[in-house]
């Protein structure tokens, strides 16, 4: 299969030179030497956005032409849904934190075989670290391999927040980055047990991260625990729970009342 004969060093070198092109105008507690704007309130892209979309394009497509392509910064081909292998790109994840020169984003990479994550590299250059992951294989973090939280007891888990509902008390918070997927690494990493959320979100958010959880031992799903798989015709899944096995049941249960509320209003 296609995907066996993939050139992993060239998919990570195009994803470093991708990293290096957004961390040169990156600024330490301040904004970054580029444009930017907002597409939706409170929804920020720069042009940096824009310029490492155009260069992982030409780069992943070239080692490996038969994938499709789907990216935050590309316009959506619907002929992807023909393709069984697919490219899924989020050039810059945690923009806000990129703009207001937090360290707490990424480039995110990932190939997608039959709606399932594959291969994936993340790198975050404001913290020096990159993640490479592939299916079945494990994942590294700068070379060192990784092994995800083996929390079980729910109470006292490690999130990722700013702040939790008076309802999850009795959970921990523990930095949180803007990035989605650099927060799913802390569960891949040890340093939380428990990334969850309640909204929409988009595949290539988490494409990358969710493999290099999955592989280093965490399970991934929607909010509702189910399966997320990639490569839909409306790229979009409702929220997701990252964590450690033993607390997955758990956080399925502390979540479903709430998810149920949201999906129907009026129940």
């Amino acid at each position: 299969m296609p995907e066996r004969q993939l050139d992993r060093d060239a998919v990570i070198a195009a994803t470093q030179e991708a990293a290096a092109l957004a961390f040169a105008s990156w600024r330490d507690g301040a904004v970054p030497d580029a444009k930017v704007w907002e597409k939706s309130r409170d929804n920020f892209v720069s042009e940096i956005d824009m310029a490492v979309d155009a260069l992982l394009t030409t780069r992943l497509q070239a080692i490996l032409p038969e994938a499709a392509w789907l990216s935050e910064e590309t316009l959506d081909d619907q002929k992807r849904l023909d393709a069984r292998l697919l490219w899924l790109v989020d050039p810059i994840d945690g923009t806000r934190d990129y703009v207001r020169g937090r360290s707490g984003w990424c480039v995110s990479v990932a190939l997608v075989a039959d709606g399932i994550p594959v291969f994936a590299v993340m790198a975050a250059p404001a913290e020096d670290k990159i993640w490479v992951a592939a299916r079945g294989e494990g994942v590294t973090c700068n070379n060192a391999p990784l092994s995800g939280s083996t929390r079980l007891d729910f109470n006292g888990s490690r999130v990722p927040a700013d702040e939790l509902p008076r309802l999850d008390a009795d959970l921990v918070t523990v930095t949180k980055p803007n990035s989605i997927a650099m927060r799913m690494t802390m569960v891949a990493c040890d340093r939380a047990d428990l990334v969850a959320t309640l909204r929409w979100g988009n595949e290539w958010d988490i494409a990358a991260a969710h493999l290099v959880a999955q592989e280093a031992g965490a399970v991934v799903t929607d909010a509702l625990g189910g399966p997320i798989l990639y490569n839909k015709r409306k790229p979009l899944d409702f929220g997701l729970i990252c964590c450690a096995p033993g607390i997955h049941d758990a956080a399925v249960e502390r979540l479903s009342g709430r998810a149920a509320r949201l999906l129907n209003p009026s129940v």
